[in-house]
């Protein structure tokens, strides 16, 4: 049997899991894929895919591309970038994994304290011989919003109370008790964004959430506030962003998720000032990844042995 790993970028996979325990051939792919003809090239042959949360999408086009696959694994409980139906119609069994809560809400924290006190900037110019540059920003008795108040949006409010902040937050659907229950006051989306000194966004993307927010809700943002994304690009303008950021408009934007990825080398936010820029880090964990890789290899034996587990769909 032929296993392949796709999107194994740090080429770490193979030491999170017992992998021999299949006896099976297993291939780790650390680059990304390209496009249709390179995924079949990669997987020609291949009856198991392990997919990397949403780095290689499985269109019902690609699906069809892919006769010998018979079991797509994909790391987390869903994956927006895979045809579940598709894959179903065609006789592909896909299953997930759990994943942790905890590592997206800690890089947005790292994010936001990257942003607010310029500590990118800060080292690089102490390493440059400089010192003291800038003057940061403050978090204690400040407004904090969060845009989706799901498992980790009240992660990050929980964390945002502990520093001090008020703490607010919006989704299309917030129930006002619920939040009132977890400290948090539930607010319009306008006032969100034209009163926070933070917005973080933890917010699912969907066609309805695409550009949820863009250029309206990012020109109501205060001069000295901030943006984190660490959810889905899709959810944000990267044109207006970068337009906002430009021109002055906020203090500064954190970003873990981007339109593309990994970001072209010529990319505009690459130059744009005030960012905090990181590689889509959010799930990217040692306990993250124990459970990802763990779980993946307890799908493939499961479904060997003709009991698959963890079924998507």
């Amino acid at each position: 049997m032929r296993i392949v790993v796709l999107d194994d970028f740090q080429e770490v996979a193979a030491t999170f899991a017992d992998w021999n325990a299949l006896d099976a051939d297993v291939e780790f792919i650390s680059r990304p894929i390209v496009d249709d003809d390179d995924l079949v090239k990669v997987l020609h042959g291949a009856e198991v895919v392990v997919a990397m949360r949403e780095r290689t999408a499985f269109t019902d086009g690609r699906l069809e591309r892919l006769p010998d696959l018979r079991l797509l694994v994909t790391t987390g409980r869903v994956n927006a970038s895979i045809d579940v139906e598709a894959a179903r119609s065609q006789g592909i069994v896909v299953c997930g994994t759990e994943s942790t809560t905890s590592a997206t809400p800690e890089l947005t924290w790292g994010l936001i304290l990257s942003v607010l006190r310029s500590i990118p900037a800060e080292d690089a110019a102490v390493r440059g011989g400089g010192w003291q540059s800038t003057v940061g920003g403050d978090l204690d008795g400040h407004r904090l919003g969060v845009v989706g108040l799901g498992r980790l949006g009240t992660k990050v409010a929980r964390v945002g109370a502990a520093f001090g902040m008020e703490v607010v937050a919006w989704s299309q659907n917030l129930d006002a008790e619920r939040a009132d229950g977890l400290g948090v006051r539930a607010v319009s989306k306008d006032e969100l964004f034209s009163t926070a000194d933070v917005v973080s966004i933890h917010y699912k993307l969907s066609e309805r959430s695409r550009g949820l927010v863009g250029a309206a809700e990012l020109e109501a943002m205060k001069p000295g506030s901030i943006l984190v994304n660490t959810s889905r690009a899709g959810l944000v303008d990267t044109d207006a962003l970068i337009t906002v950021l430009e021109a002055g408009g906020i203090r500064g934007a954190g970003l873990d998720v981007h339109d593309e990825e990994p970001l072209p080398v010529d990319h505009r936010l690459r130059s744009t000032p005030r960012t905090v820029l990181t590689p889509h880090l959010g799930y990217v964990t040692e306990d993250t990844y124990r459970i990802f890789f763990t779980q993946a290899v307890e799908d493939i034996a499961a479904w060997i042995s003709g009991e698959p587990i963890r079924v998507i769909g």
